[in-house]
């Protein structure tokens, strides 16, 4: 193609490809637009790397900035809470792109290695490279596996289902590859080889959505367990900025009991992270009474505080009984770098920064996520966004009913953010093979059955409670017990695939 001779409009490309690429995501989902974007990229890859038309690390890298910046410029959002940080929202909103599109560089840096071709073995080098470097970005520095490529299929419900077997990162490589097939039209080879090639990959989706329909069937027909007692989701949608204030912790725990009602019976009430502190909680002691007897006796609560052991500062999760007497409690264990911590404090910290949240403090992070068990109930707990995380949620390997995830999305305001966030919600749920309950205050709180259908949902401008009283039973999923050594193996596939290609060529 002769625009390819032209670098400036090679770089206008790059960047759109990336643009539109990040369309296919929550909460646009328009998927299809990657059986464009991916054969262009592919194709400008193949004739760039071979006539050194642009530099190789700079092709990933122009399309990972157009990719990043479209998809996570809400990050900027949560600086304009502090004014230590709101001359750094314009800087944020190009640095983040700029630095996670290093991992696309890199990506097609090593692209150039492989004398990449108009041929099949190079779409599976192609794919592979791809969701390689994807996986270390979702893996390394403690990762941030946010809007891979896979989430563009998030509504494809019955084709997520094989999530259980082989988890987020393999159905990434899987479907990378699926959107670059299209480029085989244009492949100098026999008009059958293209036809099986194209035969092939129909027949494998078709295969996968029936597999999807029929888990679904089985899932929807499974006992569903009785808990109790039953749960209440409580969503105040408490502007972001109270949190700022000293606002009295008893007006904020009155605003939650008058959501929960009615409360006629005994209830595990559950509200969203960073709701209050233990110190406001041990002054409580004067209104006490008042806010207590409005809670039967044998009901828990739930809520996200901050916890100081006098050393350390955690983001924690907490149970309480209805007199507020702690009786359990998890230490958040995956910090949001800049949110939660410093990182480099020793240095950041002279240059005036400090985390986002409130307090100069950074928190702490937990190396222990064990079951929170009430009654007959069994509770994994995440915070905010360890959701996030492919394989990494239960490495006690101790059975539970079901996945509790808090959270505060208040920080990214009506943005696409927290609809990003609760993308993973579904993922994790047919992962783990478990009912997600996600409880956030300004975001998007719900129930999310174990083959990621939604059941019960309060959106990002919803304020209210949603009760529960039953899970879905199920047994622990192929993809629970192996993890991402699945990942692994099918790496291993489509290397032992490609040489065997190149033998018979």
């Amino acid at each position: 193609m002769k625009i390819l001779k032209n670098k400036f409009l090679v770089i206008l490309i790059l960047f759109l490809l990336g643009v539109f690429s990040s369309f296919s995501l929550p909460p646009y989902n328009y998927f299809f637009v990657n059986f464009i974007t991916f054969p262009f990229l592919f194709y400008i890859l193949v004739n760039s790397l071979n006539q050194n038309i642009i530099n190789s690390f700079l092709i990933g890298w122009i399309y990972g900035f157009g990719f990043f910046l479209s998809n996570l410029y809400w990050i900027s959002n949560s600086l304009k809470f502090d004014e230590n940080f709101k001359n750094l929202i314009y800087l944020s909103i190009i640095l983040i792109p700029f630095l996670l599109s290093l991992f696309y560089g890199l990506f097609s840096y090593l692209l150039k290695f492989f004398n990449l071709k108009m041929d099949f073995c190079s779409i599976l080098i192609f794919s592979l490279t791809f969701s390689i470097i994807e996986y270390i970005r979702g893996t390394i520095f403690g990762g941030f596996p946010w809007n891979l490529i896979s989430f563009s299929i998030v509504e494809f419900t019955s084709s997520l289902q094989i999530l259980n077997l082989i988890g987020t990162y393999s159905i990434n490589l899987l479907i990378i590859t699926f959107y670059s097939l299209p480029i085989i039209t244009l492949f100098n080879i026999k008009q059958i080889e293209k036809f099986t090639i194209l035969l092939i990959a129909i027949l494998i989706l078709f295969l996968n959505s029936y597999y999807g329909n029929n888990r679904i069937e089985k899932i929807e027909q499974l006992e569903k367990k009785i808990i109790f007692p039953s749960i209440k989701l409580i969503s105040p949608k408490y502007d972001i900025e109270r949190f700022f204030t000293d606002e009295p912790i008893e007006k904020k725990l009155n605003e939650l009991i008058e959501i929960s009602y009615p409360l006629n019976k005994d209830f595990l009430l559950i509200f969203p992270e960073g709701i209050t502190n233990m110190g406001e909680l041990d002054k409580l002691d004067n209104n006490l009474n008042k806010i207590s007897n409005e809670i039967t006796n044998n009901s828990k609560i739930i809520l996200g505080i901050t916890f100081d052991d006098g050393e350390k500062i955690f983001n924690s999760l907490a149970l309480f009984n209805k007199d507020f007497i702690l009786e359990d409690k998890y230490n958040k264990n995956k910090l949001v770098p800049f949110g939660e911590y410093l990182p480099f404090e020793n240095f950041l910290s002279k240059l005036g920064l400090k985390k986002i949240t409130r307090g100069y403090r950074s928190f702490s992070s937990s190396n222990e996520r064990n079951i929170i068990n009430i009654n007959s109930i069994s509770i994994l707990p995440l915070i905010c966004y360890e959701i996030i995380f492919s394989g990494k949620l239960n490495n006690n390997k101790n059975d539970y009913d079901f996945i509790l995830n808090i959270s505060e999305d208040g920080w990214f305001g009506d943005t696409i953010g927290p609809i990003q966030h609760f993308s993973h919600s579904i993922f994790r749920s047919i992962e783990e093979g478990k009912d997600v309950l996600r409880v956030a205050n300004n975001g998007i709180t719900a129930h999310v059955s174990l083959n990621g259908k939604v059941s019960k949902k309060l959106n990002t401008t919803e304020k209210g409670s949603i009760e529960i009283k039953s899970v879905s039973r199920a047994f622990p999923t192929f993809f629970s017990i192996y993890g991402n050594k699945i990942f692994f193996c099918l790496v291993f596939f489509y290397i032992s695939l490609i040489f065997f290609l190149k033998r018979i060529k």
